[in-house]
């Protein structure tokens, strides 16, 4: 397998899509139907792919008291 370059993009489905996040189809299609979520249909055809950046992207940090924890 070749190493991936920072150029490529890493495509999955809606179902895996939602996977990733720990959310529902349901929500995935309303992220996409909303304009959160950019998505990319198969030419010719129903298929519909979103990339794992823009996944990663939805994905913010917890903000944190920035004490220790005990």
């Amino acid at each position: 397998m070749k190493p991936r370059t920072t150029l490529e993009r890493r495509w999955v489905s809606q179902a895996e899509a939602a996977e990733y996040l720990g959310v529902t189809d349901r929500s995935v299609r309303n992220y996409i139907r909303r304009g959160v979520l950019p998505a990319s249909r198969v030419r010719g055809g129903r298929t519909i792919r979103i990339d794992v950046a823009d996944l990663d992207a939805l994905l913010r940090p917890v903000p944190t008291t920035g004490g220790k924890a005990s």
